[in-house]
């Protein structure tokens, strides 16, 4: 009988960029990772990736684990040496998904450096118009992380997609129907920003998500503002920060999402280095019983009587 709570994956984030990528899942596949996402910062390094999705699809071997989406990191409006590698790297994932058995690519938008978001739309429109058609040809949804790398709406050096203002303004450059978002909470409460109502509004526009969390420091904000000089946030990894994740995959399911949840782990100002694993596994777990826990079998429907008479 096949797995309905599974119908949201739990896994994490692979790095892929150095051609480690099959060699990492080998060494945690078999920690309870339901999925991973192989993904490259600014540049593939010109591996073969028809080669690296076999490799990686060998690594995972009968388990029950997906690859369905991989990332593309960087800043592909520019110009720079990276900039172009980055642009060739979307081109690169989209045709070679498949050898992943991946559907999804996902990264940043890009952004002039230095220009508002809206200086930044016509850009966004010319690179994204063709790179939705060569997707939709392959069968690719493309999903920009939600995340501001630093910037905000007047400047910035990698991602527009960061704010629902943005959302609107992409969406109606490129109308196209396979690109979305890959979501996640921790980047809107870094803008004190409620993350549970985005889902309502944005779910049929959210093609992957990423697991990771924020704590916001209210009495630091309450004294020293958000620009001060104590950090009013904390990225953290899911379980440890303030959202309920029960609530997430709750209006996740309601509106009808079905993919992963990949921790994006590295950022927790706790359990990091030597405790990495430690607070993923924590966060594998947790988040696998915020999805329902153990999958138990049943009819599915009332066997009680009459429930209007209850």
């Amino acid at each position: 009988m096949s797995n309905p709570a599974k119908r949201i994956r739990i896994g994490t984030m692979i790095a892929a960029s150095g051609g480690e990528a099959a060699t990492r899942i080998d060494e945690i596949a078999d920690l309870g990772f339901e999925s991973f996402e192989p993904f490259f910062w600014q540049t593939t390094n010109g591996q073969d990736l028809a080669e690296l999705g076999r490799r990686c699809r060998d690594a995972i071997g009968d388990r029950d684990i997906t690859l369905s989406t991989l990332g593309m990191f960087g800043n592909p409006l520019e110009d720079k040496p990276l900039d172009r590698d980055t642009l060739q790297g979307w081109k690169d994932c989209i045709d070679n998904a498949h050898h992943f058995g991946a559907t999804c690519v996902a990264g940043f938008t890009g952004r002039l450096r230095g220009r508002s978001i809206p200086d930044s739309l016509p850009r966004y429109r010319e690179i994204w118009s063709d790179l939705a058609k060569r997707a939709a040809d392959k069968g690719v949804r493309i999903a920009f992380e939600n995340c501001a790398m630093d910037g905000n709406w007047q400047s910035g050096d990698w991602n527009i997609a960061h704010t629902p203002d943005a959302w609107e303004m992409m969406f109606n450059e490129t109308p196209d129907d396979n690109i979305g978002l890959e979501w996640e909470p921790c980047h809107q409460q870094v803008y004190l920003i409620d993350p549970l109502p985005q889902i309502r509004k944005w779910g049929d526009r959210i093609f992957h998500v990423h697991g990771k969390d924020a704590t916001i420091r209210w009495d630091v904000i309450r004294e020293h503002g958000i620009f001060g000089r104590l950090p009013h946030v904390f990225m953290r990894t899911p379980g440890f920060g303030d959202s309920n994740w029960s609530d997430i995959i709750t209006e996740l399911r309601l509106a009808g999402y079905e993919g992963a949840i990949d921790i994006e782990g590295w950022h927790d100002p706790v359990y990091r280095d030597d405790l990495e694993m430690t607070g993923q596994v924590q966060a594998l777990n947790y988040l696998k019983t915020c999805r329902g826990g153990d999958f138990v079998p049943g009819t599915g429907r009332y066997e009680g009587g009459d429930p209007s008479l209850l």
